[in-house]
């Protein structure tokens, strides 16, 4: 049976990068096609060629059993190929109607609204996407948005489905919502491609899986009978960890001590409204929440970059509340920012100065205010060596690293100095499976050695698998915090919605 959609020896280069190199992929009717594969493994650049925002330099891709050659995604959307993108594309001051019809409105002369919300209501019913074809977008959870973002695909005819790391923003109970919509999709005959970086969840939900590795599609297997193990072997080439083993913590004192903080956001709104929680030494504590409910607010006034409107945060016992970023620094506090371009590196710098961005005013890299180039040097080199930074070439700017060298270079960075309390923000986001598996084992590490650290992550699994104690945050308030030996992702999900899961809070060694 010949394939609805079908890559075939594709080939695409870029200067000094050969992206995909004879690529190949096949996609049945009614299939839902996992694909897999570490970060420069040629995923995204296989996605764009087929969407039409690349065009390959050799080899070809057959829609329908039909050699398509598109220009621009103008094409592809025509020739029935729909996308969804991790960062949506919609415009929070319209309706979902307004959105969905955008650029193909109804009505010759002037826009018919109450034709697109017909045809919106429409649409929704039939694929089961229920939404409100006139709720504004701004109003809509993440979960919700997604809806919207795959009823423009559909309302421009698509034949096929592209989901490019689809759950990465949404809860547990938002994301097996997802997984309904793409199994209604499936009984329709609709054809599903579905770009993840979790494993359980392609294990899930996908009939077959092609694993890519640099720039190759290294095999196609069934996802039945394949573990989650073996998916990731064969992802990055070697045999991988894919839940770190750890001891219970033997937690000291509370390092850092946050009471009753408030905190507003450049818009002037508050997003912290009266938190408190303590982080001891040893643990890691763990702060789960839904994007935008005021946790990277939080780590950020915690860490001196935003103003302290209310409460207090003591470090060792101090008040550091109006203390500057460089105080705290020099008090002991390391932070390892969720942006790792915009905050944690200058992407002009080489390396050995970004590796001594915090301390290049210190002994033994600065004497009578002149750097010292060979001990920054040499303390690059170990950093390189110890955190597997590749390639190892100190003098490279850091903006020519990839993602997950670039996160080594900023965890090697505010580890080396040995650190009271740790401050990580999304660690391993948009990082595979080798790399996170690196950076995890780090952090264990560290807690073992008796560093307090502060994790916030979008994923859960990553919070279940590393925390000792789970704060979760809801509209900027501390809703509970729980153990993480007891947690499951589902009280840890209604907790993230607001919904006080059975069972109660459990806070634990407490100060």
């Amino acid at each position: 049976m010949e394939a609805f959609l079908e890559v075939r020896d594709v080939t695409k280069a870029f200067p000094g990068v050969l992206a995909n190199d004879r690529v190949n992929l096949s996609l049945q009717a009614g299939e839902v096609h996992a694909i897999l594969g570490e970060n420069g493994a040629g995923k995204s650049t296989l996605m764009k060629l087929i969407y039409g925002l690349y065009q390959p330099d050799a080899g070809e891709i057959r829609l329908e059993g039909k050699t398509m050659h598109f220009q621009s995604p103008r094409d592809a959307i025509r020739a029935g190929i729909g996308m969804v993108h991790q960062h949506f594309m919609l415009i929070p001051a319209l309706t979902v109607a307004d959105n969905v019809v955008l650029g193909e409105e109804p009505g010759r002369i002037r826009y018919d609204r109450k034709e697109a919300v017909r045809r919106v209501r429409a649409l929704s019913e039939q694929y089961r996407l229920a939404v409100d074809p006139t709720a504004k977008i701004g109003s809509l959870s993440v979960g919700l948005q997604q809806r919207v973002e795959i009823l423009k695909a559909f309302y421009r005819k698509a034949k096929v489905l592209i989901l490019d790391e689809p759950t990465a923003l949404l809860t547990p109970q938002e994301t097996e919502e997802l997984f309904e919509v793409v199994r209604h999709l499936k009984s329709q005959g609709i054809p599903v491609l579905f770009i993840s970086h979790k494993l359980d969840e392609v294990r899930a939900i996908a009939d077959r899986v092609t694993v890519m590795r640099a720039g190759r599609t290294v095999e196609t297997v069934p996802v039945a009978g394949a573990t989650a193990q073996e998916l990731a072997n064969l992802m990055v080439g070697r045999d991988v960890v894919l839940r770190i083993d750890k001891q219970p913590a033997s937690p000291g004192r509370a390092v850092l001590d946050v009471r009753d903080l408030a905190v507003v956001g450049d818009d002037k709104q508050e997003r912290v409204r009266g938190v408190s929680f303590s982080v001891h030494a040893g643990e890691i504590f763990g702060l789960a929440g839904i994007d935008g409910n005021g946790q990277f607010e939080l780590v950020d006034a915690v860490a001196g970059l935003l103003r302290v409107a209310r409460g207090s945060i003591h470090l060792d016992g101090e008040d550091i509340s109006h203390l500057t970023p460089a105080q705290r620094i020099a008090q002991g506090m390391s932070y390892v920012p969720q942006d790792r371009q915009l905050d944690g590196l200058v992407l002009e710098f080489d390396l050995v100065e970004n590796t001594i961005l915090r301390d290049f005013r210190r002994r033994p890299f600065s004497r009578a205010g002149w750097l010292q180039r060979l001990p920054a040097l040499r303390h690059t080199e170990r950093l390189m060596e110890r955190f597997d930074v590749r390639p190892r070439n100190p003098e490279r700017r850091a903006g020519e690293l990839s993602g997950g060298n670039q996160q080594k270079v900023i965890l090697a960075r505010e580890v080396s100095r040995n650190p009271k309390l740790l401050i990580v923000a999304q660690p391993t986001r948009g990082l595979d499976v080798g790399a996170i598996e690196g950076i995890h084992r780090e952090l264990i590490r560290l807690r073992d050695a008796g560093t307090a650290v502060l994790l916030v992550s979008l994923e859960l699994d990553e919070i279940l698998s590393l925390s000792d104690r789970i704060g979760v945050i809801h509209h900027g308030r501390l809703v509970d915090i729980v153990s993480a030996q007891t947690a499951t992702r589902e009280q840890i999900g209604l907790l993230m919605t607001g919904t006080q899961a059975p069972g109660g809070s459990e806070e634990v060694f407490n100060t």
